[in-house]
């Protein structure tokens, strides 16, 4: 599994409307409004690298109010929940 964290800058007027289309792509788990330089976290959950390069160029790409993105991968998860266990019964 290919964990990696989204960071959005979005035309203000369309943070909600983009917030919640990104919440109904399968792929991103967990979508948050925040504060600082970015308008919204996207988290990504996805097979492999490949799948991760489609969501990214293809899928939001097609979201014009997108302005800017950047992508981090996460390495590895300090965590008390066991998340690859969560999202594999399809919490």
């Amino acid at each position: 599994m290919v964990t990696a964290i989204v960071l959005l800058k979005i035309s203000k007027r369309h943070i909600n409307e983009v917030a919640e289309k990104l919440a109904d792509i399968k792929g991103i788990s967990e979508v948050y409004s925040v504060s600082g330089n970015f308008d919204v976290v996207a988290m990504v959950r996805v097979k492999d690298n490949e799948a991760l390069s489609e969501l990214v160029t293809d899928k939001l790409a097609q979201i014009e109010p997108i302005e800017k993105t950047e992508t981090m991968l996460a390495f590895r998860a300090y965590s008390k929940l066991d998340l690859e266990a969560m999202f594999e019964v399809g919490l």
